[in-house]
């Protein structure tokens, strides 16, 4: 029989699974667009890159917010950053796809840049290594 720290231990250790899982099928449909190369799966890839990029890129920028809040506030930057995209594009007449892929996966690139900065800046961890929580050394 499980315990709830067995459950909540598998359920830590498996996503970095989906994230790893989840950057590279945001990776996929960026790199189908952009070599517009014809595939089935080149439009939920690309669709999920472009809501899943600005979405990382914003919810990485609010750490101080619990993880349901950040969520909702990813995925609904995200989903402006695009359409701001798209209506910048069309109104300046140099819509493409392959511009706009890259114009959303340039701007949640410059969105997350000072997140990683501020983490690597940190003294003592490394991007890589877990939180941990307590008051003792």
């Amino acid at each position: 029989m499980q315990t709830n720290t067995d459950k909540r231990s598998a359920r830590a250790e498996l996503l970095p699974v989906a994230a790893g899982a989840a950057v590279g099928i945001a990776a996929i449909g960026a790199a189908l667009t952009l070599a517009d190369f014809d595939s089935p799966l080149r439009a939920p890839f690309t669709l999920f890159f472009l809501v899943a990029a600005p979405a990382a890129a914003l919810g990485s920028a609010l750490r101080g917010l619990d993880a349901a809040a950040r969520i909702v506030l990813g995925v609904a930057g995200a989903l402006a950053l695009d359409l701001l995209v798209a209506q910048s594009m069309l109104a300046l007449h140099i819509w493409s796809v392959r511009g706009g892929v890259a114009a959303v996966g340039l701007l949640s690139l410059l969105m997350l840049t000072p997140a990683l900065l501020a983490q690597a800046r940190r003294p003592g961890r490394r991007l890589t290594e877990p939180q941990k929580s307590g008051g003792g050394r």
